[in-house]
């Protein structure tokens, strides 16, 4: 982990969401998780999906459900789904590296607030924790992130959830607490968005999701943004 700009007095402790938001990582996320439930359940068979701002257990429930496995079933099953998912994606960081890419100014925006005194990094995502340290990783931003702190989809298949997790975590491993007007979540879709308030924390929203803008344009978050490439307009919601 970077530790610029993350000391004990921080003042912003900013929640990403990963796919969508800070990278796109190809069809290599989508068939770990497909192929996770096909070895676990025996089916040669899936129903397509939306998975946007959905926890990984979440999708493979829905897999399973959609295939006609029985709701009494998903409690074994989808952890050696999970499993087999981890297995996969880890073995294709390259893959991902070389069929999808990181958003417009991502790069330069994680740069700025890593400098930036009082501000900690962090995930905030519907991935189980390795896959998405694997899927950052692919891509070369993993030192921008105090993964520890994350939250994840295998913390809780409930999004909502998952803020009050990271704000634990951050609290027991690093002795930061911080008022909900401290905390943003950065994502790209409605359930983003929710989770936030959920937690009465703020929310920034970009149009860089596989539903783009309009999945996210008249959401009532404390800001809409096409895409993340205006660095300075970024740091201005976030900092200001």
């Amino acid at each position: 982990m970077t530790e610029r700009g993350q000391g004990r007095a921080a003042r912003r402790l900013i929640l990403w969401d990963v796919d969508g938001t800070l990278v796109s990582c190809g069809p290599a996320g989508r068939e770990a998780l497909e192929s996770g439930a096909r070895l676990a359940a025996g089916l040669t068979a899936l129903p397509h999906l939306p998975m946007g701002g959905k926890t990984d257990p979440q999708i493979v429930g829905e897999m399973l459900l959609g295939a006609g496995v029985a709701p009494a079933g998903l409690d074994s099953l989808v952890p050696v789904a999970l499993a087999e998912a981890k297995r996969a994606l880890a073995g294709w960081a390259e893959r991902m590296g070389r069929e999808g890419h990181v958003h417009p100014g991502i790069r330069r925006l994680l740069d700025e607030l890593a400098s930036s005194e009082g501000v900690r990094q962090t995930l905030l995502t519907g991935n189980v924790a390795v896959n998405a340290a694997v899927k950052v990783g692919a891509f070369g931003l993993e030192g921008y992130f105090d993964l520890p702190i994350g939250a994840y989809g295998d913390d809780s298949a409930e999004r909502e959830l998952l803020v009050p997790i990271a704000l634990n975590r951050v609290r027991e491993l690093r002795g930061e607490t911080y008022g909900p007007e401290q905390v943003w979540v950065i994502g790209d879709t409605p359930r983003d968005l929710a989770c936030a308030r959920a937690a009465r924390v703020r929310c920034l929203l970009a149009g860089t999701g596989h539903d783009g803008f309009e999945a996210v344009r008249g959401l009532d978050a404390d800001a809409v943004l096409e895409n993340l490439a205006d660095t300075g307009a970024v740091l201005g919601f976030l900092l200001g």
